[in-house]
């Protein structure tokens, strides 16, 4: 039976799910990550083994923006990894369009805020298993350009919207994921399971991969020291890591030092907190069952 850490990485394909899956293997941790392609998973397969050739490493494969698909990939993690030491819930899309998945959902919001949410739920057991497990959930300040959150409306909601109109959007996906980690912080009280979000800073790194001008706005941040995804791989590898962010549970921190930061209105409302929860519950029962 293996003694590394199991860790549990989304988005680990590209950007800074990558870097950290990288800086993962290099300390000896056993990686189980998700992708959708098999290409990218070879690929990214390849380029780990490069800096690591006896990295553990296992793929499941399934598509974040299907509520059912991320429910059956969790349960077949769940079944291989009775204990999970960490899970990062890193995955995220900013569309500068409307997409609606074939669930009914807004895509942005089914991969950034419910994938996630299905993703810990099913994986909690494991989990709890491990003792002192640590879920890490990639949230972003482009929460405070959320506009006025609604609930339940802003779960379910499929209109049109531009490409200046998607910030909105986004940002309003990274709200609900600083409040679901205050809220599944209570959850998890007494199990030994801490949970944190944090700023990455900005990255175009995977998230800008849909504007044309993607690889050219990368090159000439590469070339200013702007927008460096390797200090948002840093601040989630400290959390994964650092024993002091053990000692609490439900904060949201910020790239470079890794304060605490205290998340816009209505971030850090209780009963808005717990709302989101249970209305989480409702559409997702609605749409799985």
């Amino acid at each position: 039976m293996t003694t590394e850490p199991i860790i549990v990485i989304t988005g680990a394909t590209s950007g800074l799910g990558q870097l950290v899956a990288i800086e993962m293997a290099k300390r000896g941790a056993h990686l189980v990550l998700t992708a959708r392609s098999k290409s990218r998973a070879e690929a990214t397969e390849k380029l780990i083994r490069e800096s690591v050739p006896t990295v553990e490493i296992n793929f499941f494969y399934g598509d974040l923006s299907l509520l059912r698909d991320v429910s059956r990939l969790g349960q077949e993690i769940s079944d291989a990894y009775p204990k999970i030491d960490v899970l990062v819930n890193n995955a995220g899309l900013h569309a500068f369009e409307q997409r609606i998945t074939s669930e009914g959902l807004s895509e942005m919001m089914a991969v950034n805020y419910f994938a996630p949410w299905i993703l810990t739920h099913t994986l909690q057991h494991s989990l709890k298993a491990a003792g002192s497990a640590r879920i890490i959930n990639v949230a972003s300040e482009a929460s405070r350009n959320h506009g006025e959150l609604k609930l339940p409306e802003d779960l379910i909601n499929t209109s049109n919207f531009s490409a200046r109109g998607s910030s909105e959007i986004y940002g309003k996906t990274k709200l609900l994921n600083i409040m679901f980690t205050a809220e599944l912080a209570r959850q998890f009280t007494g199990t030994g399971v801490t949970v944190h979000a944090l700023n990455p800073g900005f990255n175009v790194t995977g998230l800008g991969r849909e504007l044309w001008f993607a690889t050219i706005l990368e090159r000439v941040l590469k070339i200013l020291h702007i927008g460096n995804p390797r200090k948002g791989a840093d601040i989630i590898i400290r959390l994964m890591i650092d024993p002091k962010y053990q000692e609490t549970t439900g904060g949201y921190f910020n790239v470079e030092k890794g304060n605490p930061i205290v998340p816009v209105h209505p971030g850090g409302d209780k009963e808005m907190q717990i709302k989101l929860w249970n209305d989480t519950r409702l559409v997702i029962h609605q749409i799985t069952q």
